[in-house]
């Protein structure tokens, strides 16, 4: 799983990192035993030494009693130490790599494969639609069989049941659903192409620092965790923590930015594809019939 941190993790990394190298630096030097002198060569050894050659071989005494006594030299375990990883040649995991929002609204790679099967109508709760010659999701609803695989808005289907859907229009994407089984139906999908996900880190006020108006993100706060991490104007919020608020209110959409932790993870989209996916639903279906639930982890 490939979760990356925002700017506020990074500058935290960089910190831990430089007290655990000095850290180590430190340690290094207080616990180094003291280099033990090379004898003066008796004669030349041979090219393989014997036995007793190798108990002083090369200034290394190897006899039993060195041995004992230069193993009660080197450092004792430190528990405080031994359980954080190494900052060298390494990342120290961020801070929001365990945050449940960021894996939740977590875009993979590659593509997946996933069966769904028709309810007692005959439906799977799914609309397509064709975007630049690819077929994508259009619409979820909620507690159907799309839902229920994990299918989301955004997502791209290459396949249904083996046929390629490149070049496909939207009708003849649901005439392909429509034929299809009634209890497997076979979909390669791509995790939505078209979107992006920002991590944000709240101020003390509470704020990530945007502003947004029917969904569509219109302004950026000026030094805001938004700007720092790279959101942009003329996108619309597909998901708040991997939650779908598309159709919502914007007071509804506040309200889960509100109680969504001091840790935000937003979807975006570009508004020129958002809006030609969107462009022939009414807002009362977006709203009624979106899956807007949390999705499982």
């Amino acid at each position: 799983m490939s979760l990356y941190p925002s700017l506020e993790d990074l500058k935290v990394d960089r910190v831990i990192q430089a007290q655990l190298s000095a850290a180590q630096r430190s340690q290094a030097q207080a616990q180094t035993p003291a280099i033990m002198p090379v004898p003066e060569a008796v004669g030349a050894p041979g090219l393989y030494p014997n036995l007793g050659e190798l108990c002083n071989y090369m200034g290394l005494s190897l006899s039993s009693e060195e041995v004992q006594m230069n193993l009660a030299l080197l450092p004792a375990a430190d528990s405080t130490v031994a359980t954080r990883p190494s900052a060298l040649g390494m990342m120290v995991a961020p801070v929001t790599g365990n945050n449940i929002g960021l894996c939740r609204a977590e875009i993979k790679q590659g593509i997946r494969e996933v069966i769904l099967c028709k309810d007692e109508n005959g439906k799977m709760g799914l609309r397509l639609i064709s975007v630049d010659k690819g077929i994508f999701v259009q619409l979820v609803q909620s507690n159907t069989p799309a839902s229920l695989v994990g299918l989301r808005f955004g997502d791209q289907v290459l396949q249904i049941d083996g046929q390629d859907c490149a070049g496909w229009s939207s009708d003849k994407a649901h005439k392909a659903l429509k034929k299809a089984s009634q209890d497997r139906i076979s979909m390669i999908v791509r995790d939505r192409p078209f979107q992006r996900t920002i991590t944000m880190h709240k101020d003390s006020t509470g704020h990530v620092g945007f502003i947004y108006k029917k969904g569509k993100i219109t302004s950026i706060v000026k030094d805001g965790s938004a700007a720092r991490n790279g959101l942009l104007t003329n996108h619309y919020i597909c998901e708040v923590n991997g939650q779908n608020v598309i159709g919502l209110k914007d007071s509804q959409v506040g309200d889960i930015l509100a109680s969504a932790g001091d840790v935000i993870t937003v979807t975006i989209i570009p508004s020129v594809i958002y809006e030609h996916m969107v462009k022939k639903m009414s807002s009362g279906l977006l709203k009624s019939s979106m899956d807007h639930s949390i999705p499982e982890v």
